[in-house]
């Protein structure tokens, strides 16, 4: 990661706990002119101290590092509504239900938003007893291709990984309505409800 925990990240979220510095510092085991030092950016935390702060202001330490806490205003949680991140460097494919800080290989992923569908990345779904046969008639060379094909429900979240030279055909058993997912390595992730 690029950054380091800030003062003013630290403070923030000691408030946001109803915390005084003592007593966040008798959580961590330092002292609060420590905590002050901090906060006013007289001073950083060591490495072995990012645990155990980000543990007191009840937070993971991506979160701490980043400075972006995460709610979630999605207790119900609908797959539906997942998030896609996809690492350039090593195609990992990381997929969430909410809001989520993801980070591959030392690159801080941003979540994928869906690309207006155009010719080249048309879809062809078809009903098949209990299955939805899938066709992209989308190229599928070593440097071109479709990386995964996702089916999302509310409750239900299958992905069916391609690879280049492969076939772009999937097939999923029904289960109601939702969303294909499917994300090309050079235009990104596109989505059509079914």
């Amino acid at each position: 990661m690029n950054s380091y925990v800030t003062g003013t990240t630290i403070k923030t979220l000691r408030e946001k706990q109803h915390m005084t510095q003592n007593e966040l510092a008798d959580l961590i085991g330092v002292s609060h002119k420590t905590i002050s030092k901090w906060e006013t950016a007289k001073g950083l935390p060591d490495i072995t101290l990012l645990e155990p702060l980000a543990k007191a202001l009840g937070i993971s330490v991506c979160e701490l590092l980043s400075g972006e806490y995460i709610v979630n205003g999605n207790v119900s949680a609908n797959i539906v509504k997942s998030k896609l991140y996809v690492c350039p460097v090593c195609g990992n494919i990381i997929h969430s239900v909410g809001e989520a800080l993801v980070s591959c290989c030392g690159i801080s992923l941003p979540a994928l938003e869906v690309e207006e569908t155009d010719d080249a990345h048309a879809i062809e779904i078809e009903r098949v007893e209990n299955d939805y046969c899938i066709t992209l008639p989308h190229e599928m060379r070593k440097h071109h291709y479709l990386s995964f094909v996702a089916y999302a429900t509310t409750d239900k979240f299958d992905m069916i990984k391609l690879y280049p030279e492969g076939n772009a055909r999937v097939r999923f058993p029904v289960k109601g309505h939702g969303q294909i997912y499917y994300y090309c390595n050079k235009h990104g992730l596109f989505a059509k409800k079914i």
